[in-house]
């Protein structure tokens, strides 16, 4: 039996649950064009590039998904800068030419300093949705049908023909909050993406339950951002890659990932990895309803077809013991991790081969 098949693939590898990761290299980002200039927010910005802001005098939209809306359904790359604010509406992308979503940002390396701010408020809970993408802040998908989540271990299928989506989405310094409420109240996304290539730099989702949600070929590349939730906050079909990323936990009562899969003819590597990043609790009464919970026992079925797999994991929520006593955990070894270690090696086509990743940031590139 392979490895990793499509049933609840769950993966958290290399991860920090300490409190610091290694100093940042000394990347380059279009730091020009994100770098506030109130004479002309555009100087240096590529040409043709869009400004949306609720106030500024050269803006070409007040709203995002306006922007978005002018944009031609076509193959060409595209960018859209947005100044400084607080948004609320909820973004829908389908369009499958590069696309990147620049924040107004004068600390480009810091995503906890953004001051573009995107929500909406939206839950399950309400009883008036019939799938869990409505209540979505930003969706990625080429069609309605390719990003409804349904339910069960494999959902709804993705009807024959459907094409590939944005084969580059990208945004930086862009906080995505679904703001319904503060605890889980059902699934409640900031992000839905599906069938498309996308990277997320310095950039926030904020929820409590289900806030990330990567869909069925979605493949989705996280670096430097902040994923704050209670409940299943990373779950999905697909693959995402979280690179020095801080994963913050709002309350207890809950898992990190729940991750499904997809039922495939070939041996995939659909599932999360966490690499190079910190754990932690949002603040002091949260850490300590937490302590000693690194490692509970899990009621949910395992099978064969899953790999929850750890690599040179530290801090003060590793338990060894824990992980050895419930075998749910692999305990990688260094020749076994080299086959998952980078995300060149994860991110498949949709037919099980493994994919170009240009469309990752290669300023950043490290692998």
């Amino acid at each position: 039996m392979a490895i990793i098949s499509w049933f609840f693939c769950i993966w958290i590898c290399a991860s920090s649950l300490a409190w610091g990761y290694p100093t940042e290299g000394d990347y380059s980002f279009p730091e020009a064009c994100q770098a506030s200039t109130p004479s002309d927010p555009l100087d240096g910005c590529p040409e043709s590039t869009l400004l949306v802001s609720a106030t500024h005098e050269q803006a070409h939209f007040s709203t995002i998904q306006g922007s978005i809306d002018s944009l031609p359904h076509d193959d060409t790359s595209q960018t859209i800068l947005i100044l400084s604010g607080t948004y609320t509406e909820q973004l829908n992308i389908t369009r499958p030419g590069p696309l990147i979503l620049l924040g107004e940002s004068n600390s480009p390396h810091n995503a906890s300093m953004n001051s573009v701010h995107v929500q909406w408020a939206a839950a399950t809970e309400q009883g008036i949705y019939t799938d869990n993408v409505y209540t979505s802040v930003l969706i990625v998908a080429p069609t309605l049908n390719a990003s409804l989540t349904g339910s069960g271990p494999e959902g709804l299928p993705v009807p024959d023909g459907t094409p590939f989506g944005c084969s580059d989405f990208r945004t930086y310094n862009i906080d995505f909050s679904n703001v319904y409420a503060e605890r889980s109240a059902g699934p409640a996304h900031a992000l839905s993406f599906s069938r498309a290539n996308g990277g997320f730099y310095y950039s926030g989702f904020y929820s409590y339950q289900d806030t990330v949600f990567v869909g069925k070929l979605g493949n989705a590349y996280f670096h430097s951002s902040i994923v704050a939730g209670q409940t299943d906050f990373l779950y999905g079909f697909g693959t995402a890659w979280f690179e020095r990323c801080d994963l913050v936990l709002q309350g207890c009562g809950g898992g990190i990932t729940a991750w499904k899969g997809t039922n495939t003819t070939y041996v995939n590597k659909f599932g999360v990895y966490v690499h190079d990043s910190i754990i932690k609790a949002v603040n002091a009464s949260v850490a300590v309803e937490q302590e000693g919970r690194g490692y509970v026992l899990w009621q949910a079925p395992i099978t064969g077809q899953t790999l929850m797999g750890e690599y040179e994991n530290l801090g003060p929520g590793w338990d060894v013991a824990a992980r050895q006593e419930y075998n749910y955990s692999v305990l990688l070894d260094a020749e076994t991790w080299d086959g998952y270690n980078s995300p060149a090696k994860v991110f498949l086509t949709e037919d099980g081969r493994p994919g170009n990743v240009d469309w990752i940031d290669q300023r950043i590139w490290w692998w």
